[in-house]
């Protein structure tokens, strides 16, 4: 049967109309990320993303931007806080400036090894959240970072050998973690690391074994002294507006990958400094687990530190210390 010219003319502008509206209603999405492609949390980012486009049957399509190419890391949380992106990745500790909340997972010696990590973000995360929506944001997910750990050129018989050392730091919490333990804190960027130990401007750090991997510290240093004084977190936040302008199942799914990822950017945390232990024992370096003495010392200090810092959070730090059970 033939159909009449308008007939046909109407299904095709119907068809057309549908198609628009199909293409209008796919959500796009940038993503700026601080740190390269081969990094375990951007490799996390990219299996989250996948994760969503698959449950939104590709309706939600986020677009990776790693290692700072689309936003520098100082700025991302900012980004996604004005709605310039939609969804972005950040070391939480970076912005402890602007709220001690942020950076309640830097107090070193206090939350050590991952369990205690995880028990410490539970009990950080309510607050955390609340920090964020008071900027626009929704938390999706966090990740920690391996332990840092102490290198150090000479073997060290208790932590009064640090006294006097000059010891590489990249924060104020690391800074005043050097104070307290009478060696002289001396911040270095991780490139310039190296030349630093070589010229003999710091004989000591703290760092993560990661770390030590990608600078190959078995060039400059013997030991390393498996601390993990604190893991500090990467945090994944979407702009709460934006956000909610999907449908509540598309939000489900954004939600539910998020969760997935968390679970998986923990055991991607622990592989990756499982792995980088075994290269920096492979390549020379002695790696000490501390005896009682210096576990107790280093205690002491994250005690200072910790109360110093619940100080400055005021109610904030109380809770978060009292959830953890450090008070």
């Amino acid at each position: 049967m033939t159909q009449p010219k308008n007939f046909v003319a109407a299904a095709c502008a119907g068809a057309f109309l549908l198609a628009g509206v199909a293409a209008h209603a796919q959500t796009k999405w940038d993503m700026p990320t601080p740190y390269s492609d081969g990094e375990f949390h951007t490799r996390n980012v990219r299996m989250f993303v996948e994760d969503v486009k698959k449950a939104t049957n590709g309706a939600v399509e986020i677009n990776v931007h790693s290692n700072g190419s689309l936003i520098k890391h100082p700025d991302i949380l900012r980004a996604v806080s004005t709605g310039q992106v939609a969804i972005g990745e950040f070391l939480l500790g970076q912005f402890g400036n602007e709220d001690p909340v942020f950076a309640a997972d830097n107090i070193p010696f206090l939350a050590t090894g991952y369990d205690s990590a995880m028990k410490f973000y539970v009990a950080q995360k309510p607050l955390l959240e609340k920090k964020l929506a008071a900027r626009g944001m929704k938390l999706l997910y966090a990740v920690a970072w391996p332990g840092q750990g102490i290198y150090s050129k000479n073997a060290l018989k208790s932590v009064d050998d640090l006294k006097g050392t000059k010891f590489r730091t990249y924060s104020p919490m690391t800074a005043r973690m050097a104070e307290l333990l009478g060696a002289s804190p001396t911040v270095i960027q991780v490139p310039e690391i190296p030349q630093m130990f070589a010229t003999g401007a710091v004989q000591a750090m703290i760092t993560s074994s990661a770390t030590g991997t990608s600078t190959k510290a078995w060039e400059f240093v013997k030991n390393y002294y498996n601390t993990s004084a604190f893991h500090p977190k990467n945090a994944i936040v979407v702009n709460q507006r934006t956000f909610a302008r999907l449908s509540e199942a598309q939000q489900k799914a954004i939600v539910d990958a998020g969760a997935v990822a968390e679970k998986r950017g923990w055991e991607l945390s622990k592989a990756r400094e499982k792995e980088a232990n075994e290269t920096l024992a492979k390549n020379g370096i002695t790696l000490h687990d501390p005896d009682a003495a210096m576990r107790d010392a280093f205690g002491k200090v994250g005690a200072q530190i910790a109360a110093e810092w619940e100080k400055s959070a005021g109610a904030d730090g109380a809770a978060i210390l009292k959830a953890y059970g450090a008070k």
